[in-house]
């Protein structure tokens, strides 16, 4: 997983992002200043920099600029101005989030700059299992094994949000889409053919009236 440096002068958020960050496998150092970021930046290498923009001592534009490099950063600010959106995007952030934000879209905006400049993963691995994100195939103790297209999204969701519980209407807004006519019980019936092709059945844990969560030890 990706190593995260996260610049946000507020602890508790600071310490929310990074314990959301830590439960899907990234690893993560927190600074709490602009010119804290050189200094960690000095000392060690990063995949990507979530940065606020209200910070003491240099701000999160001030940041970016002086940056040599080329990592990529997310703004997470409570600016959320147009003009404010587009100084930041056109100084070459890669995305741009507005606080409040909901965690799990932060980790979905996150894999997806991850996925872009090509420091996310492409494998998992979980005992005998092996899931090929890119080239979309799961293989069980060497073996290619099928699985539905909505199937697969579900394994991807799981594993992207390991450890997190996702409810079932979350899940069918993943492996469906926002205009699938059915209810939940489809959900159940694809998590128990997983569970059943995997030998997931202490793995994919049901969560009491909330879902499903993939359990993976760190």
């Amino acid at each position: 997983m990706a190593r995260i440096l996260i610049v946000e002068d507020d602890k508790p958020i600071n310490t929310l992002i990074k314990k959301n960050l830590e439960l899907v496998g990234h690893s993560c150092a927190s600074v709490f200043d602009g010119e804290a970021v050189f200094d960690a930046l000095e000392k060690e290498a990063f995949d990507l920099i979530l940065l606020d923009i209200m910070l003491p001592k240099l701000d999160g534009f001030q940041v970016i600029q002086e940056m040599s490099e080329d990592i990529p950063v997310i703004f997470l600010t409570a600016r959320g101005a147009v003009q404010d959106r587009i100084t930041g995007l056109n100084l070459g952030a890669d995305d741009y989030i507005v606080k409040p934000f909901d965690m799990m879209e932060m980790q979905a905006r996150v894999e997806s700059v991850l996925r872009r400049t090509n420091k996310a993963d492409k494998l998992f691995e979980l005992g005998g299992v092996k899931v090929d994100l890119s080239g979309r195939q799961v293989f069980f103790k060497g073996e290619l094994i099928d699985f539905a297209p909505q199937e697969f999204l579900l394994i991807e969701a799981l594993i992207k949000n390991r450890n997190i519980a996702l409810s079932r209407d979350k899940l069918l807004e993943i492996a469906w889409g926002y205009d699938y006519g059915g209810d939940t019980r489809t959900v159940d019936v694809h998590i128990h053919n997983i569970r059943k092709k995997l030998c997931w059945e202490d793995v994919v844990r049901t969560v009491y009236k909330v879902g499903y969560r993939l359990e993976v030890k760190k």
